[in-house]
Protein backbone atom coordinates (compact mmCIF):
# COMPACT_ATOMS: atom_id res chain seq x y z
CA UNK A 1 0.00 0.00 0.00
CA UNK A 2 2.74 2.46 0.99
CA UNK A 3 4.74 1.60 -2.11
CA UNK A 4 1.74 2.30 -4.37
CA UNK A 5 1.15 5.64 -2.62
CA UNK A 6 4.78 6.63 -3.22
CA UNK A 7 4.55 5.82 -6.93
CA UNK A 8 1.20 7.62 -7.24
CA UNK A 9 2.66 10.75 -5.65
CA UNK A 10 5.88 10.53 -7.68
CA UNK A 11 3.96 9.95 -10.91
CA UNK A 12 1.97 13.14 -10.32
CA UNK A 13 4.68 15.13 -8.52
CA UNK A 14 5.03 17.89 -11.10
CA UNK A 15 1.26 18.28 -11.35
CA UNK A 16 0.90 18.70 -7.59
CA UNK A 17 3.81 21.14 -7.40
CA UNK A 18 2.59 23.19 -10.39
CA UNK A 19 -0.91 23.47 -8.94
CA UNK A 20 0.46 24.56 -5.58
CA UNK A 21 2.87 27.11 -7.06
CA UNK A 22 0.21 28.52 -9.40
CA UNK A 23 -2.30 28.86 -6.58
CA UNK A 24 0.23 30.47 -4.27
CA UNK A 25 1.58 33.06 -6.69
CA UNK A 26 -1.88 34.01 -8.00
CA UNK A 27 -3.12 34.52 -4.43
CA UNK A 28 0.04 36.47 -3.63
CA UNK A 29 -0.40 38.78 -6.62
CA UNK A 30 -4.13 39.17 -5.93
CA UNK A 31 -3.37 40.16 -2.32
CA UNK A 32 -0.79 42.65 -3.60
CA UNK A 33 -3.34 44.21 -5.97
CA UNK A 34 -5.97 44.46 -3.23
CA UNK A 35 -3.43 45.94 -0.84
CA UNK A 36 -2.39 48.61 -3.36
CA UNK A 37 -5.91 49.51 -4.47
CA UNK A 38 -7.72 49.58 -1.14
CA UNK A 39 -5.05 50.31 1.44
CA UNK A 40 -2.43 52.22 -0.58
CA UNK A 41 0.16 49.82 0.77
CA UNK A 42 2.54 47.59 -1.13
CA UNK A 43 4.39 44.51 0.08
CA UNK A 44 7.92 45.03 -1.16
CA UNK A 45 8.70 41.32 -1.28
CA UNK A 46 5.57 39.95 -2.95
CA UNK A 47 6.46 40.64 -6.57
CA UNK A 48 9.93 39.17 -6.18
CA UNK A 49 8.57 36.05 -4.52
CA UNK A 50 5.84 35.72 -7.18
CA UNK A 51 8.51 35.97 -9.89
CA UNK A 52 10.59 33.18 -8.34
CA UNK A 53 7.50 31.04 -7.82
CA UNK A 54 6.56 31.57 -11.47
CA UNK A 55 10.06 30.54 -12.62
CA UNK A 56 9.81 27.37 -10.53
CA UNK A 57 6.33 26.79 -11.98
CA UNK A 58 7.70 27.02 -15.54
CA UNK A 59 10.51 24.54 -14.91
CA UNK A 60 8.27 22.01 -13.14
CA UNK A 61 5.80 22.53 -16.00
CA UNK A 62 8.54 21.64 -18.49
CA UNK A 63 9.16 18.42 -16.58
CA UNK A 64 5.42 17.71 -16.57
CA UNK A 65 5.30 18.30 -20.34
CA UNK A 66 8.15 15.78 -20.75
CA UNK A 67 6.09 13.25 -18.77
CA UNK A 68 3.13 13.78 -21.12
CA UNK A 69 5.29 13.67 -24.23
CA UNK A 70 4.06 17.19 -24.93
CA UNK A 71 7.31 18.95 -25.81
CA UNK A 72 7.40 20.32 -29.33
CA UNK A 73 9.35 18.24 -31.78
CA UNK A 74 9.70 18.24 -35.54
CA UNK A 75 8.16 15.05 -36.91
CA UNK A 76 7.53 15.62 -40.62
CA UNK A 77 10.75 13.79 -41.52
CA UNK A 78 9.31 10.58 -40.02
CA UNK A 79 6.48 10.32 -42.59
CA UNK A 80 8.36 7.98 -44.98
CA UNK A 81 9.27 5.55 -42.18
CA UNK A 82 7.05 2.70 -40.95
CA UNK A 83 5.14 3.55 -37.78
CA UNK A 84 7.02 0.89 -35.79
CA UNK A 85 10.37 2.57 -36.51
CA UNK A 86 9.38 6.11 -35.53
CA UNK A 87 9.40 5.56 -31.72
CA UNK A 88 12.93 4.17 -31.98
CA UNK A 89 14.12 7.19 -33.96
CA UNK A 90 12.47 9.52 -31.45
CA UNK A 91 14.08 7.54 -28.62
CA UNK A 92 17.47 7.96 -30.28
CA UNK A 93 16.83 11.72 -30.55
CA UNK A 94 15.81 11.76 -26.88
CA UNK A 95 19.30 10.44 -26.04
CA UNK A 96 20.70 13.80 -27.17
CA UNK A 97 18.13 15.55 -25.00
CA UNK A 98 19.22 13.40 -22.06
CA UNK A 99 22.91 14.16 -22.68
CA UNK A 100 22.10 17.87 -22.68
CA UNK A 101 20.10 17.49 -19.46
CA UNK A 102 22.88 15.53 -17.73
CA UNK A 103 25.45 18.13 -18.72
CA UNK A 104 23.16 20.93 -17.53
CA UNK A 105 22.52 19.10 -14.24
CA UNK A 106 26.29 18.87 -13.75
CA UNK A 107 26.84 22.57 -14.56
CA UNK A 108 23.93 23.84 -12.47
CA UNK A 109 24.80 21.65 -9.47
CA UNK A 110 28.39 22.87 -9.64
CA UNK A 111 27.16 26.47 -9.86
CA UNK A 112 24.66 26.21 -6.99
CA UNK A 113 26.91 24.35 -4.56
CA UNK A 114 30.40 25.53 -5.51
CA UNK A 115 30.50 28.70 -7.57
CA UNK A 116 27.65 30.93 -6.46
CA UNK A 117 28.60 33.73 -4.13
CA UNK A 118 27.29 32.68 -0.69
CA UNK A 119 26.58 36.33 0.17
CA UNK A 120 24.44 36.89 -2.92
CA UNK A 121 20.87 37.35 -1.64
CA UNK A 122 17.55 38.28 -3.19
CA UNK A 123 16.87 42.01 -3.00
CA UNK A 124 13.70 42.18 -0.93
CA UNK A 125 13.46 38.72 0.60
CA UNK A 126 17.06 38.50 1.80
CA UNK A 127 17.16 34.76 0.99
CA UNK A 128 20.41 33.33 -0.44
CA UNK A 129 20.02 33.03 -4.21
CA UNK A 130 21.29 29.45 -4.27
CA UNK A 131 17.90 28.34 -2.95
CA UNK A 132 16.14 29.89 -5.94
CA UNK A 133 18.71 28.48 -8.38
CA UNK A 134 18.16 24.95 -7.04
CA UNK A 135 15.32 24.68 -9.53
CA UNK A 136 17.81 24.00 -12.33
CA UNK A 137 19.29 20.72 -11.09
CA UNK A 138 15.95 19.63 -9.62
CA UNK A 139 13.87 20.30 -12.75
CA UNK A 140 16.39 18.89 -15.21
CA UNK A 141 16.81 15.75 -13.10
CA UNK A 142 13.03 15.26 -13.02
CA UNK A 143 12.81 15.98 -16.74
CA UNK A 144 15.49 13.36 -17.43
CA UNK A 145 13.60 10.81 -15.34
CA UNK A 146 10.43 11.60 -17.30
CA UNK A 147 12.21 11.28 -20.67
CA UNK A 148 13.50 7.85 -19.63
CA UNK A 149 10.04 6.92 -18.31
CA UNK A 150 8.28 7.93 -21.56
CA UNK A 151 10.81 6.04 -23.68
CA UNK A 152 10.47 2.98 -21.45
CA UNK A 153 6.70 3.01 -21.96
CA UNK A 154 7.03 3.55 -25.72
CA UNK A 155 9.91 1.22 -26.54
CA UNK A 156 9.65 -1.55 -23.94
CA UNK A 157 5.97 -1.69 -23.02
CA UNK A 158 4.63 -0.57 -26.41
CA UNK A 159 2.39 2.11 -24.89
CA UNK A 160 1.88 5.10 -27.18
CA UNK A 161 2.37 8.29 -25.17
CA UNK A 162 0.35 10.90 -27.03
CA UNK A 163 0.45 14.60 -26.26
CA UNK A 164 -3.02 15.37 -24.80
CA UNK A 165 -3.34 18.49 -26.95
CA UNK A 166 -2.48 16.59 -30.13
CA UNK A 167 -4.99 13.89 -29.21
CA UNK A 168 -7.67 16.55 -28.67
CA UNK A 169 -6.87 18.27 -31.98
CA UNK A 170 -6.92 14.94 -33.83
CA UNK A 171 -10.28 14.12 -32.25
CA UNK A 172 -11.72 17.51 -33.24
CA UNK A 173 -10.44 17.10 -36.81
CA UNK A 174 -11.92 13.61 -37.06
CA UNK A 175 -15.27 14.75 -35.63
CA UNK A 176 -15.21 17.72 -37.97
CA UNK A 177 -14.54 15.48 -40.95
CA UNK A 178 -17.27 13.08 -39.86
CA UNK A 179 -19.64 16.01 -39.44
CA UNK A 180 -18.70 17.39 -42.87
CA UNK A 181 -19.24 13.96 -44.44
CA UNK A 182 -22.63 13.70 -42.79
CA UNK A 183 -23.57 17.17 -44.02
CA UNK A 184 -22.27 16.44 -47.52
CA UNK A 185 -24.04 13.09 -47.56
CA UNK A 186 -27.35 14.57 -46.48
CA UNK A 187 -27.10 17.35 -49.06
CA UNK A 188 -26.25 14.86 -51.79
CA UNK A 189 -29.20 12.69 -50.78
CA UNK A 190 -31.59 15.61 -50.69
Amino acid sequence: MGNNLFFKIFDNLESYICRTLLTFFVILLFAQILSREFFDYSFSWSEELATYLFVWFVFFGASYAAKLGAHNRVTFQFKPFPKKVVPWIEGFADLFWLFFNFYFIYLSTDFVFNKINPFWKSQTLGVPMKYFYLIFPIAFTLMSIRIIQVNYYKLVKGVDIVDPEKAEVDKMIEEGLDGDDAKTGSKADG
